[in-house]
């Protein structure tokens, strides 16, 4: 029965980036033949939260700057959750990069901003989620259980 879902993690960690690069880049009003023509880049960090706190937009402000750690969760859990003893370091690294693809993906197709604030609160969720499993695996591993991921109760 265990082998039966052995690939679950792996389908919805794929699922998961689909349903990312969707709401990301591929979304509504994504043309290929508007290359290089709406996309904008903000190097400036928070610049957009402060309008949003100075209105009492605090739903919206909570939306962004939350949801853009809580999406990439997911991430950080799936690859320390596959982790054969790589550090914290490549998982967040890889994180980064993932992100760093999506924004630059939305600057190519126009499909979003690009900014540096998205990449650090993104790299942040990436942090989080691994550090989450981490620490999942050491709770079950001194427990006296014995972790099911590949990374079969290694500390990494």
């Amino acid at each position: 029965m265990k082998d039966k879902y052995k690939n679950l993690p792996t389908i919805l960690f794929w699922l998961y980036i689909a349903v990312v690069l969707r709401i990301t880049v591929f979304r509504p009003g994504f043309l290929p033949v508007e290359l290089l023509k709406n996309g904008s880049v903000n190097l400036t960090l928070f610049q957009g939260y402060v309008p949003l706190l100075k209105k009492g937009d605090w739903f919206r402000f909570l939306y962004l700057f939350v949801g853009n750690i809580i999406w990439f969760v997911p991430f950080g859990m799936y690859l320390e959750h596959k982790s054969r003893g790589n550090s914290l370091w490549k998982i967040v690294l890889a994180g980064f990069l993932f992100s760093l693809t999506i924004e630059s993906l939305q600057y190519l197709f126009g499909t979003g901003y690009s900014e540096l604030d998205d990449l650090i609160l993104n790299t942040a969720g990436v942090f989080a989620g691994a550090v989450l499993v981490k620490g999942i695996k050491r709770h079950v591993v001194r427990g006296g259980g014995k972790y099911s991921g590949n990374a079969e109760g290694k500390d990494s």
